[in-house]
């Protein structure tokens, strides 16, 4: 039975759509093509932040980070960027008795924001702050120290099949593919989707979908 539920960020919890335009403004480009570039370098699974190197060649994104906060204007989301589904779908799973944790290719500081939304969390983890990037194995094993469960105690969520399902289902653990957000809505039409454990079309459906499944009571 699964005991823990463990949930990527941008795109599964958070809307991006926001922060990419902000970037879209620092950079001064309109916004169209921002998200042109961003869906191609997705569609050719390149490192979509490349596209900023894209725009201003020498681009260094942990600098402009530090100006940007230096200016008022930094680059993080807050509680209007979560998904209107967020809330609801982790308090529910809180209220089964499962742990609930955040883990994703994150900044450091994600983390004050994510702990600030007043969301029932047993444990929030950035990459920047474990030092280690999905889809590494070693990423998915912090996970199993964090909780000190099995693997297959533990459902990971998320929108990509190459950072979240199928690394995770490599490292044991139940995984359930969402359908949204740009790799999210690519992703599902690949055959390896068929891997996940789960789809869900939003977080609403994940508690309801686990008990089906008899992977929760």
């Amino acid at each position: 039975m699964v005991q823990a539920v463990v949930f990527d960020v941008g795109e599964t919890l958070v809307n991006e759509s926001r922060q990419w335009r902000l970037w879209a403004e620092w950079l001064g480009v309109p916004d169209h093509v921002m998200f042109a570039l961003l869906g191609a370098s997705i569609a050719r699974t390149d490192d979509h932040l490349q596209i900023l190197e894209l725009l201003q060649p020498g681009f260094d994104l942990k600098l402009a980070r530090e100006e940007r906060r230096r200016l008022g204007n930094p680059d993080e989301f807050d509680a209007s960027d979560l998904y209107p589904d967020v809330a609801a779908c982790l308090h529910a799973l809180h209220r089964r008795g499962l742990r609930i944790g955040i883990a994703g290719n994150q900044p450091a500081c994600a983390e004050q924001a994510l702990e600030s939304f007043g969301l029932p969390l047993d444990f929030v983890a950035s990459s920047e702050r474990w030092n280690v990037k999905k889809p590494a194995p070693e990423f998915f094993q912090k996970i199993l120290d964090e909780l000190q469960l099995a693997a297959g105690q533990i459902a990971y969520v998320g929108d990509r099949l190459d950072n979240d399902i199928l690394p995770a289902r490599n490292a044991g653990m139940i995984t359930v593919f969402i359908r949204r957000g740009p790799w999210g809505y690519l992703h599902a039409r690949r055959p390896e989707v068929a891997q996940a454990h789960l789809c869900i079309e939003n977080l609403g459906e994940l508690p309801d979908a686990l008990e089906r499944a008899r992977l929760i009571v």
